[in-house]
């Protein structure tokens, strides 16, 4: 992998994490020894990207557990139960924060003293983060079939070895097949309001020497109209039972423009992203952010002072616009509800 990056590393009794919303102008990471500084991080998107806020916060566990100072099983316990509660109320939409959460939890059985459950709470987390980047990978290198010589990839938010800690979904896609010598180039939506696409995609494309043009993200549709695009990429922070997809908030725009004019719309997740609990997206929590990241940009305020703003940090992308669901276990086409169900199962 080009990217050499590593947004988050265990470092045996504590992480290590990137500081995303210092990129793209400076590289800072920073040690979590405590849960509540990783909670804290989830929520400030210090660490984003469903797949990293996963593996994010089964560490956060693992900091959590090992800050317990207990020989009281009942105490311990008792104050993991909060360590869990806290690291869960961070980010509503990931699909990935509760099924690591679930995992972590399922590790915890009676009889289990307190030294093993922090080794096997350890083992586990580090088990979860070692398949994302197996799963990540294998998707990228499946995904990249779709991808031909000279194709022109349109995107949006961030989704590469970042939004990961692995090879990547979207990107990975696009970044294995310019590494297998296809002749890839990219336009990145600048993803407002938090502008991923602009501080993170094009930083890392440019890192792995794929050649990309920043658009705003209005003029996605101009350029398919101009038969410019060939294909959008984008990836999931949660894929309903039925395939209806919630991601990043101006995906659902993207994908009509290119159900409009023709062009593949696809969806790059790993399996761990897929909730077959909830039949569609209707069901899907949303995220709502402080109204202060739309009227500013990175604190520079861009709007009146007092003005009302809205800020859903994702929407819904129903399964009639997606071409294809790109995972680790294989390409899945239109009938999304029986093959999800297979691959997952």
């Amino acid at each position: 992998m080009t990217n050499r990056i590593k947004p988050i590393e265990w470092l045996g009794d504590r992480a290590r994490i990137i500081d995303q919303t210092k990129l793209p102008h400076k590289e800072v990471y920073l040690e979590i020894t405590r849960y509540q500084q990783m909670a804290k991080a989830i929520k400030e998107l210090k660490v984003r990207g469903a797949p990293a806020i996963g593996v994010a916060a089964a560490y956060g566990v693992v900091v959590g557990a090992l800050q317990i100072d207990t020989n009281d099983k009942d105490k311990f316990l008792g104050k993991l139960k909060e360590v869990f509660q806290t690291i869960g109320a961070t980010r509503p939409t990931a699909r990935n924060l509760f099924r690591s959460l679930e995992r972590m939890g399922g590790i915890i059985t009676p009889g289990t003293s307190i030294p093993d459950i922090k080794k096997y709470l350890t083992a586990e987390a580090v088990k979860i983060h070692n398949e994302e980047i197996a799963a990540t990978e294998m998707l990228s290198k499946i995904g990249s079939e779709l991808l031909m010589d000279g194709d022109v990839v349109l995107t949006h938010c961030n989704t590469g070895p970042l939004a990961t800690t692995g090879y990547g979904t979207a990107l990975g896609v696009i970044i294995w097949a310019h590494e297998h010598g296809k002749k890839i180039s990219v336009f990145a939506d600048e993803t407002r309001p938090l502008c991923q696409g602009a501080r993170l995609t094009t930083w890392e494309l440019q890192k792995a020497g794929v050649p990309v043009t920043l658009i705003t993200d209005s003029m996605a549709g101009y350029f398919m109209s101009r038969r410019e695009v060939s294909c959008v990429i984008v990836g999931a922070d949660r894929i309903a039972a039925n395939g209806d997809t919630a991601n990043k908030i101006g995906t659902y725009t993207v994908a009509v423009l290119a159900e409009a004019n023709n062009v593949p719309f696809y969806v790059a997740a790993p399996t761990s992203t897929i909730d077959l609990s909830l039949a569609t997206g209707k069901a899907i929590p949303i995220e709502e952010r402080d109204p202060d990241e739309v009227t500013q940009i990175q604190g520079v305020r861009t709007a009146p002072e007092g003005i009302k703003a809205a800020n859903p940090a994702f929407d819904i992308t129903p399964n009639a616009y997606i071409s294809a669901i790109i995972t680790e276990k294989g390409i899945v086409r239109r009938l999304y509800g029986p093959e999800l169900k297979r691959i997952v199962g």
